[in-house]
């Protein structure tokens, strides 16, 4: 199946314009839909690898949208589902991948990073929101597609069983990673020794820079886009995946990346939107290792780069071999300037803290 095909199925009688793609996303392809009346629409294609439990995914997506729309939050818009005239929402096609629709949300922009405390503030203030709206609704009514996501001693171990399959090479880069992991391994376990005591709840599960949108002529974020993550989890995963995300400058295409740095003015105010929204979110415990889940996140983000890497690039789209080992590094240098600044940052957040 391909867009045109599956817009059939969606909007039988609708003739459209135009079909473009839309993002850069590391797994989904999506493209953006201009309908004849002037209306656009998102459509997306899901990596069946990637979400095998296509139902779970579904709904939750279904469960969390519904629930947004309930909630007032004013200035905030979020994305709904589009169904197809007998009611379904998404489609299979042959190949296993799943089609679904959903409306556009105009007069935004999309970041593939930030470059300036405001916009850093902005994002805080907003994931702070879809915490404080998502905070009535029982984590456990959510699925869980995919049960391993954020617990890193799996990642950990999945990528000893590749490094067992795959001999050593040359390459100086992998050689770097191997030693990174080597080093981090003990930090793996970090947040699930700690689980009992932090906040658990419905967490979006990818707030990295680019799923937040930003209204077309400000630096006002206005909606939180792609949900395909969300299920129970940590709170301590979402702060720090959207911290290791918004707080790198640079990005994480294309740069070099010995030259990335975690930017701890960003931190500040990223944190300063956060607590001003939800600070009573956190317990203590969140707030101790607060700093530790964002170099953990970024470990284990790099792991799995890593790991896909050496498999041969299963999981995240890649345009040559290499676009994910060149990922890896960007995110085991991200670590390494979390871990040096450590003290610093804890110290401006405790000067932010109530």
């Amino acid at each position: 199946m391909d867009a045109r095909a599956a817009l059939a199925f969606f909007l039988p009688d609708q003739p459209v314009v135009s079909i473009e793609p839309l993002g850069q996303g590391n797994v989904n392809d999506t493209w953006r839909v201009t309908l004849a009346g002037g209306g656009r629409l998102v459509l997306q294609r899901l990596h069946p690898h990637v979400f095998p439990d296509v139902a779970a995914v579904m709904a939750n997506v279904r469960l969390v949208t519904a629930h947004l729309a309930r909630a007032a939050a004013s200035g905030l818009a979020f994305f709904r589902l589009v169904a197809a005239p007998d009611g379904r929402d998404h489609c299979i096609d042959a190949a296993g991948c799943c089609w679904r629709l959903l409306t556009h949300i105009d007069g935004t922009r999309t970041l593939a990073s930030l470059v300036t405390p405001a916009q850093a503030e902005a994002v805080g203030d907003l994931l702070g929101a879809f915490h404080l709206l998502t905070a009535d609704l029982d984590p456990d009514l959510l699925a869980d597609p995919l049960p391993d996501f954020h617990v890193t001693p799996r990642y950990l171990a999945h990528y000893d069983a590749i490094c067992r399959k795959h001999s050593r090479t040359n390459d100086k880069r992998e050689t770097f990673c191997r030693e990174i992991v080597a080093t981090l391994r003990p930090t793996a376990t970090f947040l699930e020794n700690a689980r009992g005591q932090l906040s658990r709840r419905v967490i979006h599960g990818d707030p990295k820079a680019a799923n937040f949108l930003f209204a077309a002529e400000t630096d006002r974020a206005v909606s939180l886009i792609d949900f395909d993550t969300v299920k129970p989890g940590l709170v301590l995963h979402d702060l720090g995946d959207c911290l290791r995300s918004c707080c790198n400058r640079v990005g994480e295409h294309g740069a070099d990346p010995e030259a990335i740095v975690f930017d701890p003015d960003m931190f500040q105010a990223l944190m300063s939107g956060y607590l001003r929204r939800a600070a009573h979110l956190l317990v203590p415990a969140d707030r101790e290792l607060l700093v530790v889940a964002a170099a953990l996140i970024s470990f284990e983000l790099g792991l799995r780069f890593f790991t896909d890497h050496l498999e041969g690039d299963r999981y995240f789209k890649v345009s040559r071999h290499g676009d994910n080992l060149h990922r890896a590094l960007v995110q085991f240098h991200l670590n390494r300037s979390i871990c040096w600044q450590r003290g610093d940052l804890e110290r401006r957040l405790a000067g932010l803290l109530p």
